[in-house]
């Protein structure tokens, strides 16, 4: 029996770009750990982890993409965002500043 099931290509194509760009992400810092999170009609989160503690995220238009994405671009690939991944994240004096935000003297959102 053939297959018949569609593969889009203009899905594929994104697929294909944003596994460059999670490669080079990867590259850039020392290897990656990635977990991909849906967002509803927005599509889908994929939260980089690099092996130097660096993190970024990407979004997808659709679930989908973002799995095909990771698994093209051969990062490892958590159900969740557990302890474990999160404890491999630095964050810098900016994340902190807007986390805290006004309360102890963060950038103003004014």
């Amino acid at each position: 029996m053939a297959d018949t099931q569609q593969v889009d290509p203009r899905a594929e194509r994104r697929a294909a770009r944003l596994a460059r760009r999670i490669g080079s992400f990867s590259k850039a810092h020392g290897g990656a750990e990635g977990q991909v999170a849906y967002l509803g009609e927005r599509g889908a989160r994929i939260v980089l982890v690099g092996e130097d503690g660096t993190w970024g995220d990407l979004v997808a238009p659709t679930y989908a993409i973002a799995e095909k994405a990771v698994e093209k671009s051969g990062i490892t690939v958590h159900e969740t965002f557990d302890g474990a991944l999160a404890a491999k994240v630095r964050t810098g004096p900016y994340e902190w500043s807007r986390m805290a935000g006004l309360q102890v003297g963060g950038p103003s959102n004014r």
